[in-house]
Formats: C-alpha cells, sequence, structure tokens
C-alpha cells in the first residue's frame, strides 16, 4: 500500500515541489496551507505521516503538533517538523510537543525522503516473519542465522545473511542496488552500489551451486528467480 503523508505549509512554492518529489518516490502526498487546514485534513483521514511547518498562519505547527498528540485517534500519528534554520527553540519545543524528527529549512529532499522512509519504517507493527525459509536446495534459519544447502552449514557474514534474507522474501522481485543499500548498509560513509556487487559475489561464490539463484538484473539490481 502507498504510504500517504500530509505536509502543511504556508509556502505553495514548497509544497508543489514536494508533491512532486516525493511524489515520484511512490507517496501519496496531500497538501494543507495553514494550521487548522491541517487539522481538519488529518481529522478527515488521517495519513500516515505528516510534515509540518513551525511557521505558519492562523494556527502555528508546534500548537498543531499538540493538538494531534492530545487525541487518542492520533497520538502515535508520525510527525517531522520543518523549522528555520538556527532556530534551536523550534526544534526543541518541536521534540517536547511530541514530533518524530524535524528538519531545517532549507534542506535537501533526498534528506527528507530518507527521513521519511526510516520513521515510517519504525512506526510500522513488527511483521511476523517465518522461522526458517526453503527454496530448492537453500534452507535459511531466520532465528539462529543459520545457512544450509543440501543440508550442509554455509559460513555466512551477517551483512551477507542480511542480503539472502532480503532476496528470500520476495523471489521473483527485483531490489535495486539503492534499496539494498538503504535497507542493510543504511547508507553508511564509505558504501557505494559497488558494495552491494561485491557482497553478492561472495555470497554466490559461498553458497555454491545454490548461488545461481540469485540473478543480476542489468542496470537495477538483484533477485532471487522465481521458481
Amino acid at each position: 500500500m502507498t504510504p500517504s503523508i500530509l505536509i502543511v505549509d504556508d509556502d505553495k512554492d514548497l509544497l508543489e515541489l514536494l508533491k512532486l518529489k516525493l511524489g515520484k518516490e511512490d507517496f501519496k502526498v496531500h497538501v494543507a496551507y495553514d494550521g487548522k487546514s491541517g487539522i481538519d485534513a488529518v481529522k478527515n483521514k488521517a495519513p500516515d505521516l505528516v510534515i509540518l511547518d513551525v511557521n505558519m498562519p492562523r494556527m502555528n505547527g508546534l500548537d498543531v503538533c499538540k493538538i494531534l498528540r492530545s487525541e487518542p485517534k492520533t497520538k502515535n500519528l508520525p510527525i517531522i517538523m520543518l523549522t528555520a534554520k538556527n532556530e534551536e527553540i523550534d526544534r526543541v519545543l518541536g521534540l517536547e510537543f511530541g514530533a518524530d524528527d524535524y528538519i531545517s529549512k532549507p534542506f535537501s529532499v533526498r534528506e527528507l525522503v530518507l527521513r521519511i522512509k526510516n520513521i515510517l519504517k519504525r512506526s510500522r507493527p513488527p511483521e511476523e516473519k517465518p522461522a526458517s525459509l526453503h527454496y530448492g536446495i537453500l534452507t535459511v534459519d531466520m532465528d539462529n542465522h543459520e545457512v544450509k544447502v543440501k543440508n550442509k552449514l554455509v559460513s555466512l557474514t551477517l551483512t551477507e545473511f542480511k542480503l539472502l534474507a532480503m532476496l528470500l522474501e520476495r523471489p521473483g522481485q527485483v531490489k535495486s542496488r539503492d534499496f539494498l543499500l538503504e535497507e542493510i548498509w543504511e547508507y553508511g560513509d564509505g558504501v557505494y552500489s559497488r558494495t552491494v556487487d561485491t557482497h553478492v559475489q561472495r555470497l554466490r561464490s559461498k553458497l555454491k551451486e545454490a548461488g545461481k539463484y540469485i540473478e543480476t538484473v542489468r542496470g537495477i539490481g538483484y533477485r532471487l528467480q522465481e521458481n
């Protein structure tokens, strides 16, 4: 399901830019131009996450945040505050009023996207995953972090194990290099697309004949071949 985001800000040019950019990231974006309209929009249909500007007419973002946190239906709604540059008091108050995160203007849209995804990931209830996954001659024990090929134990690093488990979750679904970097390495320093390729090569080598299950999708990433 596509996550829905409500952005509340009186800067119409910024709203148009964010609607365009976040829409390309597969978010459903709604906007409100002041705090009162933002409250009404949430009451009408609660989004998955709210982005609030602090300084707005009629009702500022801090008051909106406080109201949302006081209502049972929206007390756990993820909120990111947009604050003016160097306005530390806004950031402190935003967090005290219950915001999950803040970002100072001007900001990188890419950074905002990463923060949105991280907060949405944390706010989701944990999925129940099977204790073990089976695929052809491959068996992965999720609880004990053990991998076997034809019932013979294969020694993998934690990163290699995460990579294999992620591919096993959805056989046939392509996982892009950017997705894998974000999910496994979280874009740490010195982490690039080549890092993914190197780990896939090592994983294939360790899995031996089961390594053929991991297919390269040219120019995009990798997937586990469908049965």
